[in-house]
């Protein structure tokens, strides 16, 4: 049974990089060969590559934080139009009460204090599953630092009423009080994003999750969870 990484697709070299090393990651702790496919932005498309492995029961895995339009709606497109007979879409990484820690993790490591303010920064997303599924996935770090988390977003144009730009968050919790500013990054990596969370003038700026190991380690559980579902008869769709 193979294994296909989908993320979104990146102009970004660090980003291009990452993906592939997360794949080498997947691979050295399943002892399998993982390949990867983006969505957007640059090839190969998860439809080429399923069309490459078409008599190989295949697993999908979707490398993103949320289950937004891309796994949704595009990624079963993909899987469809390759004709591919025998693959299993798992859920997107996130949300995930391992990713949460994740975070707290990169923000600490920044130099976050307990009682700072916290903004989560996110891509961003119109759809209405995902923002339910980050505003969980906020939860779940409010619950770790101690203090309600504000959801902000990076990508220009998803901004929507209730979940402005990472630097309008941040002036925002600044104004009501907050001595010092942290933002968490729910980003996978390094990209024109991230250098938004640090122009967006907080105090403190967690890098990416990138190859934390909680990153690795769900990415492994997703692709081995559905690979024994799909064996007994199963699917796993997001």
């Amino acid at each position: 049974m193979g294994t296909l990484l989908v993320a979104h697709g990146t102009r970004s070299e660090h980003g291009v990089a990452m993906v592939g090393d997360l794949a080498a990651a997947m691979s050295a702790r399943l002892s399998e060969t993982v390949r990867v496919a983006f969505v957007d932005v640059l090839g190969p498309s998860p439809a080429e590559v399923l069309t490459e492995l078409d008599h190989e029961p295949t697993v999908v895995v979707p490398a993103f934080l949320s289950s937004g339009f891309h796994v949704r709606h595009d990624l079963p497109r993909e899987v469809a139009e390759s004709g591919h007979r025998s693959a299993t879409v798992t859920p997107a990484l996130g949300p995930s009460p391992e990713l949460a820690r994740a975070m707290l993790g990169r923000l600490q490591d920044a130099g976050w204090q307990r009682g700072d303010a916290v903004v989560m920064a996110a891509a961003g997303t119109r759809d209405m599953h995902a923002q339910g599924e980050l505003r969980r996935t906020a939860a779940a770090l409010s619950a770790l630092v101690g203090r309600r988390v504000s959801i902000a977003f990076a990508a220009p144009g998803q901004q929507s009423e209730g979940y402005p730009s990472v630097a309008e968050v941040v002036a925002r919790v600044r104004s009501d009080g907050a001595p010092s500013v942290a933002v968490a990054s729910y980003l996978l990596a390094e990209g024109l994003f991230q250098q938004r969370l640090r122009e967006a003038g907080a105090d403190v700026v967690a890098a990416p999750l990138g190859l934390h190991p909680a990153v690795v380690r769900v990415a492994c559980l997703r692709r081995s969870h559905a690979g024994l579902a799909a064996r007994a008869g199963g699917v796993a769709v997001p």
